[in-house]
């Protein structure tokens, strides 16, 4: 028998094969559906996942504004921002970003979920959030995701 051909090989950038999906989050739980596209932007979902690289697809959300949160989190939930100023940092409701930048709750989400390395940081270039049901993405035709 051959031993050679028990060869394992891992994916690189010249064989991963990345496709567009498009989410529609209208009415889907936060938590979720950002574990799901996070495992998608990984490329958890392929054959030949290699954790050193990225294999993930790109994944465009639309109707951002529409998501939902369980329990009574649109008023617990705070979002902290610091400016490194003394006195710089400032919390926001769920509720309150939701409607001044719906995008950010779900790219917050998606983003905590991803490697704190370059790897991730590569990774969540592949995401694209939309607050409405537009976007500018047609010419690579998206296939639509259900959850």
């Amino acid at each position: 028998m051959n031993t050679l051909s028990f060869k394992t090989k891992s994916a690189n950038d010249a064989t991963v094969v990345r496709d567009w999906h498009i989410v529609d989050a209208t009415n889907l739980t936060l938590g979720r559906m950002s574990a799901k596209i996070a495992s998608i932007l990984r490329g958890k979902n392929k054959p030949y996942y290699t954790p050193h690289t990225d294999c993930g697809d790109f994944v465009i959300i639309i109707n951002a504004e529409k998501i939902q949160l369980t329990g009574n989190k649109w008023n617990d939930k705070e979002y902290l921002t610091y400016s490194g100023y003394p006195g710089g940092q400032k919390a926001e409701t769920a509720k309150e970003l939701i409607r001044r930048r719906p995008e950010v709750v779900i790219e917050r989400a998606v983003k905590g979920m991803l490697p704190k390395n370059r790897l991730g940081r590569a990774m969540y270039k592949k995401l694209f959030v939309y607050a409405g049901a537009e976007h500018p993405h047609a010419a690579q035709k998206p296939k639509s995701l259900t959850f």
